[in-house]
């Protein structure tokens, strides 16, 4: 299905910085002349997870740039402008987040921000973007969400999803304590920073056996969520996983409550079904749709009875990412009221940010167009 009508928001796009040295404006005197003497600006900090050449980090039709993603012009004309898209929220992913120097990352993070806001929201209203931030250093990325949360343009946090940790932990609640008090979700994009081995068996010899065991790394990272009592501390906080697929979410929450209720003592905060608290707090970008094709309208309703919810889905067209379904974004057979919340309603609810209008911090905005 295409999109039905005009506005639709855009809960996940890819910008990419076109080389290190795009960057190099937006570091301080003492980090430009390390980047530029220790040759680290010959380094494009592209991730693994998104090699440039490979076929999963862009649609063939769309192979035109070095770095898909990069170009702006591009994005208005195959991810903007023909979806009649009033907000799109890009997440800038680059590979400084993976860094072991924990102050060359904060300085990387900060200079992507920096850029992303320079020279994509000044120039294109109708973008958003997520901060980057470093989180092998919790102190540099509170410090970060402290410098950007006051341009209104930023609307969420972006981390890998594979990570050092259970993200889950409270080492990392300063970073979701930041989140809370500026309104801001978190969200936990596919990807992995490679400290660990990406399945649960060890290291894996294949890209493909890499794509798929994300899907497990995002059940895990709810779990760990739910289990050390985030969102008991953090009752406003919103988590979004992108780019993680949905299917697997009625199971999860099932098991969730079934083994919750047998061992339910050692988590006393968790003080309610965990389901309940994945409807409240947990949402999903559309893409990758991991449904059948041909009866996946019927699949994905069918999903919603089973989690018990139709407020979890966020419009996404994952632009540039192969995921992404060109034209017919939607699954054929929708009611036209989901449509409407997919597309308007639960981003809305979702990001605070998104219902302002006035300029805070940056460039110029735009009003969103009306919902029909």
């Amino acid at each position: 299905m295409k999109v039905p009508y005009p506005g639709a928001i855009d809960c996940d796009i890819h910008l990419t910085v076109p080389g290190t040295r795009a960057l190099l404006p937006f570091f301080d005197e003492f980090w430009r002349e390390q980047i530029l003497t220790r040759y680290i600006d010959r380094n494009p900090f592209t991730l693994m997870s998104y090699p440039p050449d490979s076929p999963a980090s862009a649609r063939a039709d769309w192979r035109g740039e070095k770095f898909p993603g990069s170009d702006l012009d591009g994005l208005r004309r195959q991810a903007l402008d023909p979806f009649g898209t009033s907000i799109a929220i890009a997440n800038t992913l680059h590979g400084s987040v993976a860094l072991f120097n924990e102050d060359l990352a904060a300085a990387f993070c900060s200079a992507v921000n920096d850029w992303v806001a320079a020279e994509r929201l000044d120039k294109e209203p109708r973008l958003r973007a997520s901060i980057l931030v470093p989180a092998q250093s919790v102190e540099h990325a509170v410090r970060e969400i402290e410098r950007l949360a006051p341009d209104r343009r930023f609307v969420q946090i972006v981390l890998l999803v594979m990570n050092d940790h259970p993200l889950g932990r409270r080492a990392y609640w300063p970073i979701y304590q930041a989140a809370a008090r500026h309104g801001l979700p978190v969200c936990l994009h596919a990807g992995s920073l490679y400290r660990h081995a990406p399945t649960s068996s060890g290291y894996p010899s294949y890209q493909v056996e890499d794509q798929v065991a994300q899907s497990s790394a995002f059940e895990s990272q709810v779990v760990s969520f739910l289990a050390e009592g985030v969102f008991q501390k953090f009752p406003d906080l919103k988590l979004v996983l992108a780019e993680s697929g949905f299917t697997w979410l009625p199971t999860l929450i099932w098991r969730t409550n079934k083994e919750w209720r047998g061992v339910r003592h050692e988590v006393p905060w968790l003080d309610e079904p965990p389901a309940d608290i994945v409807r409240r707090h947990v949402r999903f970008t559309l893409q990758p749709l991991d449904l059948p094709k041909g009866e996946a309208g019927a699949a994905l309703l069918r999903t919603l009875e089973h989690v018990g919810s139709d407020e979890f889905l966020l419009f996404s067209t994952d632009y540039p990412h192969w995921h992404f379904d060109g034209e017919d974004v939607l699954p054929d057979g929708l009611p036209p009221a989901l449509v409407r919340k997919i597309l308007f309603d639960n981003p809305r609810a979702t990001y605070p940010r998104l219902g302002e209008s006035a300029d805070a911090g940056g460039g110029a905005r735009q009003s969103e167009e009306t919902v029909p």
